[in-house]
């Protein structure tokens, strides 16, 4: 299967040259900062405008591996409510980014409720918007993509207990993981949900983070991805949580009126 672009020229430019530029501005390390070699990441989802400078600072922190688990959401309501692709290869407008045949398999047997599903994966953005980063900044890597829908909690934990059971035995693998945080309220009431929701990440607490964001309606649409991501890391030893950027989409457009909040993080 190749799975042809969904969201570019209006996500990101569709352009192989504008497109390669503003990775590659938005990921420009700061003079003194070390890279660092990370178990898993968090990073947003939205148009480049809007979360990308979000994004590449994380990837402007991490020592980039060749190999990723591009774990993201289901927006859409079409296919499987956990997604997973073992073959093919992904196009953007920097070339194609294959899919990582032997690690999708491993994953699959590891996690029996991951269906490999093409059509939940055929228009979703989430996922596709990180490719160009990987492209851009780690040359022949090869991915993993999973999609989760809405899923039960015990449902989140199997799949990151799955997740982590094979990745800790995997060198230089990691766990990309996206999700935008608070949606669609005002700067002040986002701002203050998505601390609530980002102190519970920074504490690796998995069930505190879905029980945070149900009791306070915080409308993080990568809640599932973000619990199986915490659940994976209690079995890849992960021990630090660290916050790079926080940002809303008010910081571009100026509106506070209705926004969406952006999280970057680095588990290590």
């Amino acid at each position: 299967m190749l799975r042809l672009p969904a969201v570019a020229g209006s996500f990101y430019p569709s352009q192989a040259e504008e497109l390669n530029k503003l990775v590659r501005r938005f990921s420009a390390p700061e003079e003194g900062v070390e890279r660092v070699r990370a178990k898993a990441c968090l990073t947003p989802h939205a148009g480049y405008v809007y979360s990308g400078a979000v994004a590449g600072a994380v990837f402007a922190r991490l020592e980039l591996p060749r190999r990723f688990v591009v774990l993201g959401v289901r927006h859409r309501p079409r296919g499987e409510r956990a997604a997973i692709l073992t073959s093919g290869a992904w196009r953007t407008p920097l070339g194609n980014a294959a899919v990582d045949a032997e690690l999708g398999e491993k994953l699959s047997a590891a996690c029996p409720l991951l269906r490999e599903d093409e059509i939940a994966h055929s228009e979703e953005h989430s996922l596709e918007v990180q490719i160009p980063f990987l492209q851009a900044l780690a040359p022949g890597f090869t991915f993993v993509p999973v999609a989760l829908g809405w899923l039960r909690f015990e449902e989140l934990v199997e799949i990151g207990a799955g997740l982590g059971k094979i990745l800790a035995g995997e060198r230089d693998v990691l766990l990309l993981t996206t999700s935008d945080l608070n949606h669609y309220e005002d700067e002040a009431t986002t701002r203050k949900k998505d601390e609530r929701a980002i102190e519970r990440m920074l504490a690796m607490d998995a069930r505190g983070l879905f029980e945070t964001c149900r009791d306070a309606e915080i409308s993080m649409c990568g809640l599932g991805p973000a619990v199986a991501m915490l659940t994976a890391l209690r079995g890849m030893g992960a021990r630090k949580a660290e916050l790079v950027r926080h940002a809303t989409s008010a910081d571009i457009t100026g509106d506070k009126s209705t926004v969406v909040g952006y999280a970057g993080m680095i588990f290590s």
